[in-house]
């Protein structure tokens, strides 16, 4: 195999380490110039996904504050990069706090649907302070493990919540059942009927239900995939430090399981923000209008606004057209 000896770690253009956390690949072994090489660039993977998610906001017609949790996603992303490139505190202050607020952005989006502008407002000022509050009191302590628990509380609960709206919206025994006109409930049901109209749309709404769930189940497997990576990485570094010095470069990057978390928590949350982008349409009713174009699973999954053909109205000279919307 190709074998290339892992160089000696030591200080680089960024010394010294003022962050309160340094991860276990080793420091400045490849270039002076990023202190973990490894766990720098896997944040490439948030700086496209970002990209793509805005592009997609934006060209789909999605509600803005999901153009807006895809900016935050980005800058999650380039304040890890910054972070690992430079084990500077500051930077390790944009890489997690950035992290709190998309997540806070994430619950506004999750829990202010329906909700009147008083209560928005309410709810919105309330994350804020919650923000402002976690920020302050980190900065104080300088423990990490309040920032994880902090986002994880908060990543449990807008997870659960967006759950039970796509089980009520979408799962026709939750919803409330829809009175049948009085033509049908003297006649019967017939083609074109409300009735019919009902069972068409709760078929479509389970067909959608069961892709969330499939949505739901690999963005979790990929967030918990990365957590339990993560933590063999904390608890065993330097069992896996001297594995990786036997297998020498480029297959010991194989092992450094901070860039897997990097790269399995980026798909899960992206996949996550994409399912509340496609979960808020269904909540308007627009379900009709957008699908979700997944092609492979091996692909990044998007939401799409359909485009139908509708007739146009008849010419005088007696021929139509067809319009795309």
């Amino acid at each position: 195999m190709f074998h290339i000896p892992y160089p000696p770690s030591g200080s680089g253009y960024w010394s010294p380490v003022t962050s309160t956390l340094n991860w276990c690949e080793e420091d400045y072994y490849a270039t002076v110039y990023l202190a973990e090489i490894v766990n720098s660039l896997t944040n490439v993977l948030f700086l496209f996904l970002g990209i793509k998610g805005i592009l997609s906001c934006r060209r789909n017609g999605h509600d803005f504050v999901f153009q807006v949790a895809f900016l935050g996603y980005f800058i999650v992303g380039l304040g890890s990069l910054l972070f690992h490139s430079t084990l500077k505190y500051p930077m390790q202050l944009v890489d997690e706090l950035s992290m709190i607020y998309t997540t806070c952005l994430m619950c506004y989006a999750t829990f202010s649907f329906s909700k009147s502008t008083r209560n928005r407002t309410i709810l919105g000022l309330s994350l804020l302070g919650l923000s402002v509050f976690i920020t302050a009191y980190y900065h104080y302590l300088q423990d990490p493990r309040f920032h994880q628990n902090a986002y994880a509380i908060l990543t449990v609960v807008v997870v659960l919540r967006s759950m039970w709206l796509m089980e009520v919206t979408l799962r026709s025994k939750w919803r409330k059942a829809q009175a049948l006109n009085a033509s049908s409930q003297v006649n019967g049901p017939s083609p074109g009927s409300s009735r019919d109209v009902q069972l068409s749309q709760n078929t479509r709404d389970l067909k959608i239900l069961n892709t969330m769930w499939l949505m739901v189940i690999c963005g979790l497997s990929s967030f918990l995939g990365g957590f339990a990576i993560w933590n063999l990485d904390n608890h065993y570094c330097s069992t896996i430090r001297g594995w990786r010095h036997t297998i020498g470069l480029p297959w010991g990057v194989l092992l450094e399981g901070h860039g897997w978390w990097h790269l399995l928590t980026g798909i899960g949350a992206y996949i996550y923000i994409t399912w509340g982008t496609w979960l808020r349409h269904c909540l308007n009713g627009r379900q009709d209008e957008y699908e979700l174009y997944w092609p492979h699973f091996y692909t990044f999954p998007e939401v799409v606004h359909v485009e139908k053909e509708i007739p146009k109205p008849v010419h005088l000279d007696g021929t139509s057209a067809i319009k795309r919307l």
